[in-house]
C-alpha cells in the first residue's frame, strides 16, 4: 500500500503567484500549515468528489470532526485557511483525503508578506 504524499506549499505575495497543481494522491496528501495556508482543488471529472480535511483536535464546540467539502464536477474550490490548533497533526501538517481522485488536482498556497 502506498502512503500519503507531501504537497509543496507555494508562497503568494501581493504580487500574486502562478499556481502549480499536482494530481491528488489516492492515499491522501499532507502539507505543512502555519495558519495562513489554503488549498485549491480542481475537479475535472464528470462526477462530484468529496475532499476531507482531518481535524485531529476538538473544534470550538468541544468535538472532533473532520471537514468535508464537495467539489462539484468541473468546478474549483478554495478551502481554508486552517487553524493550527484544530487541523495540524503532531508534525504540524494538515492531512487531506479524497472520495476519488479521477481528474482531481490540488495546490497549496500561503500568503507571505
Amino acid at each position: 500500500m502506498a502512503a500519503a504524499t507531501e504537497l509543496t506549499v507555494q508562497s503568494m505575495t501581493s504580487a500574486g503567484v502562478e499556481v502549480t497543481f499536482t494530481a491528488a494522491n489516492a492515499d491522501g496528501n499532507y502539507f505543512t500549515n502555519d495558519g495562513r495556508t489554503f488549498i485549491w482543488i480542481k475537479n475535472g471529472d464528470e462526477s462530484d468528489h468529496d475532499i476531507v480535511i482531518d481535524s485531529p483536535t476538538n473544534c470550538n464546540y468541544g468535538f472532533t470532526h473532520d471537514v468535508t467539502v464537495t467539489v462539484t464536477a468541473g468546478e474549483d474550490r478554495l478551502i481554508g485557511v486552517f487553524d493550527t490548533a484544530r487541523f495540524n497533526d503532531s508534525n504540524g501538517r494538515v492531512n487531506v483525503t479524497y472520495s476519488a481522485v479521477t481528474s482531481v488536482t490540488i495546490a497549496v498556497v500561503k500568503y507571505t508578506t
